[in-house]
C-alpha cells in the first residue's frame, strides 16, 4: 500500500465530517448512532467553520490516491479540553486502513507541525475501550485525567 501523509486542503475540509463520524468508537455488539449525530453542538465544535482559526491544523492519509484518514486540531472546549492554549486532538482512519500504522504516521506528522509553531502540549479524549487508546500510550501520549469511561490525555511537545 502506498501511502502518503500531507496538510489537509481547504477543499478537502468537508471531508471530516466523515471522519468525525469514523472517529466515534462503537462498541462491539452496539448498534452504530445514525449519521446526524454529528450534527449535535458537541460534536460540531470539532468541525464547524474548520480553517478560519489560526490553531486549526490538519493532514490526511492518502492510500492508493484515495483519502484514508485525517487527524486534526483545534482549540475547543471539547471532551478532551484541558485550557486555552492547547489544541485538542481528533483523528481517524477508515475501517480498512486501521491496524497498518497508517494512524500513528499521521500523528507524528501533526505532533512535529505542533511543535515547529511553539505549541508546547495538545490533548485528547478517548474511550478506554478504544484499541487507539494503546497507541496514544505508545507514541508518548500520558493519562492526566479518567472518568468510568474515558481518558484525557497530553502530549507534551
Amino acid at each position: 500500500m502506498d501511502v502518503t501523509i500531507r496538510e489537509i486542503q481547504k477543499q478537502e475540509y468537508p471531508l471530516l465530517d466523515h471522519f468525525l463520524y469514523e472517529a466515534i468508537f462503537i462498541p462491539e455488539g452496539v448498534e452504530p448512532p445514525p449519521k446526524t449525530i454529528i450534527t449535535s453542538p458537541e460534536l460540531q465544535v470539532y468541525v464547524a467553520r474548520f480553517g478560519e482559526s489560526k490553531d486549526d491544523w490538519g493532514f490526511v492519509a492518502e492510500a492508493d490516491g484515495k483519502i484514508a484518514g485525517a487527524v486534526w486540531v483545534r482549540i475547543m472546549n471539547d471532551y478532551g479540553h484541558i485550557d486555552d492554549e492547547t489544541p485538542s486532538l481528533a483523528i481517524s482512519l477508515y475501517k480498512e486502513y486501521r491496524g497498518f500504522g497508517i494512524g500513528t504516521a499521521m500523528m507524528k506528522e501533526l505532533l512535529a507541525l505542533l511543535k515547529s509553531h511553539g505549541y508546547s502540549q495538545v490533548s485528547l479524549s478517548v474511550q478506554k475501550a478504544n484499541y487507539a487508546a494503546k497507541m496514544y500510550l505508545k507514541i508518548g501520549f500520558e493519562i492526566v485525567k479518567e472518568n468510568e469511561e474515558e481518558y484525557i490525555m497530553v502530549y507534551c511537545l
